[in-house]
């Protein structure tokens, strides 16, 4: 759980990879149909019908509107459930000019490569694939294509002399 501090509002978050939990204290006792909730792509609005918004601004990112649910917990705060655009980003904050939070102290939940799309799965392996190729010492995945391209290359043109190239 991460406070977040906006300009109106402390605002309590809980986020994965995937989704975001904002909670909304309302000071005091109030029913569903007193508070007023605009959920958009990009800007979100949060406060009490006939007063001024809580929470009202652009987002940090991108959500899935479809996706976004609210509710009143305990009378007292609106809890949204924001599912992001961007499965793979951590928000530093959650409204835009607000100050941020460092990202680079989360510790992301473990994810299995099968919960990943084919093209972000696809890049992770790469990347898995030329670390261990690193700590052993061989080539990467471009060094290999590299090489390739220039054996291919070599074979194509057996009319060059290719031994004073220095490779690498």
């Amino acid at each position: 759980c991460v406070l977040h501090t906006t300009l109106k509002a402390v605002v309590s978050t809980q986020s994965t990879g995937e989704e975001l939990e904002v909670r909304v204290p309302l000071g005091g006792v109030y029913k569903s149909r007193d508070c007023k909730v605009d959920i958009r792509e990009r800007h979100l609005t949060v406060g009490l019908k006939g007063s001024p918004a809580i929470l009202d601004g652009e987002l940090f990112a991108k959500l899935l509107t479809d996706e976004a649910m609210w509710h009143l917990e305990d009378n007292r705060a609106v809890v949204l459930t924001l599912e992001k655009f961007n499965k793979v980003e951590w928000w530093g904050t959650v409204m835009k000019g607000d100050p941020e939070i460092s990202t680079k102290k989360v510790q992301p939940e473990n994810s299995k490569l099968g919960d990943l799309d084919g093209e972000t799965r696809s890049m992770v392996e790469k990347m898995m694939y030329d670390q261990r190729q690193k700590a052993a010492g061989l080539p990467t995945s471009d060094d290999e294509k590299k090489a390739e391209t220039m054996r291919k290359f070599m074979e194509q043109h057996p009319e060059m002399d290719f031994s004073k190239c220095k490779w690498g």
